[in-house]
Parts: C-alpha cells; structure tokens; sequence
C-alpha cells in the first residue's frame, strides 16, 4: 500500500491515511477529542504551535509559499482556509512567482493542451496556470495542486479579480 505521506494527530492517536483506503484507530479512553480544522494548531510532544501565518501582503486573495509548499484563502484579513497542503510544477515548468489576479473560473475545466482533467479550476496567470484539484506529490505543468476539498473551498471563495500571491 503506497503512503500519501498525510498525517494526522487525534489526541494521543495518530492516524495515517493511505491511498486505498484511510486506517483508524480508537482513541484511548484518556484521550480528549481534538477538533480538526485546517487552522487548528500544530501539536508536537509536549508544545502547540500555531499554523504558520501567510507570508504574503494580500487581505483578500490567496497566498501560495512555494518553499513552504502550502496556500492559503483570506477574507477581509483573516484566513478562511488554511494553510493547506499544495503542489507545484516541475522545474521545466515551474509555477510563477509574483503577484496576480483571478482572471476566470471553470469548475470542470479539461486541459486542451494535456488532455487532462481540471476540476475547480482557478486560474490566475498567463498560460493557463491556475489553482485545481490534482495529486499534491505529482508534478504539475506550473499549476497550483490541491486536494479535492481545497480546491473546491478556493473555487468557491475566490472571485474573478481577487489578488493572487505567489511567493
């Protein structure tokens, strides 16, 4: 069974997700329930971390670090979902850096030029670069990766026109 590599703490259980099919254990009885969302913060050991801030200057948009390899959707100066995991192209064909804006959106988009399919497409830079659904450890060609749900969550929170930073 390959690994997706996404992992998960639930209380003192960790639970890892697989490609087939997600695995799951019982909490201990000691355990209390920790809610999930994507800005809960990061519990390791004994410390709590925060979710890592976005790094860029936009108030509404998304924000996309490509060192850090995550995005995140803001309203108004908060974060409304993230940070969320994402992917990038290859470096022959690497996702822009820079600043840009929501030009149109296509929620079953079907790449002409890779025969490919697209769903939630955002797009935001020359060349049909754009944020979609796809597999976050599978290069893209300069597209900005999401998981199915976070893709759907910035389909529907971005507008055409919405600032785009990517750094």
């Amino acid at each position: 069974m390959r690994r997706t590599g996404v992992v998960a703490l639930l209380g003192a259980v960790l639970v890892t997700t697989a490609c087939s099919a997600p695995r799951t254990t019982t909490p201990s009885p000691i355990a209390e329930p920790v809610p999930l969302t994507t800005t809960a913060p990061v519990t390791t050991g004994k410390t709590t971390a925060p979710p890592p801030a976005p790094p860029c200057a936009i108030t509404t948009g998304a924000c996309v670090s490509l060192a850090q390899r995550l995005a995140w959707l803001l309203r108004d100066g908060r974060v409304v979902r993230g940070p969320v995991p994402a992917g990038f192209g290859s470096p022959g064909q690497a996702t822009p850096a820079g600043s840009f804006h929501v030009v149109w959106k296509d929620r079953e988009h079907r790449s002409s030029q890779y025969g490919t399919d697209m769903p939630n497409s955002v797009f935001f830079a020359a060349g049909g670069i754009a944020f979609h659904a796809g597999p976050i450890d599978t290069p893209s060609h300069g597209c900005v990766h999401l998981t199915d749900a976070d893709s759907a969550a910035f389909f529907d929170g971005l507008n055409v026109g919405d600032a785009v930073q990517v750094l």
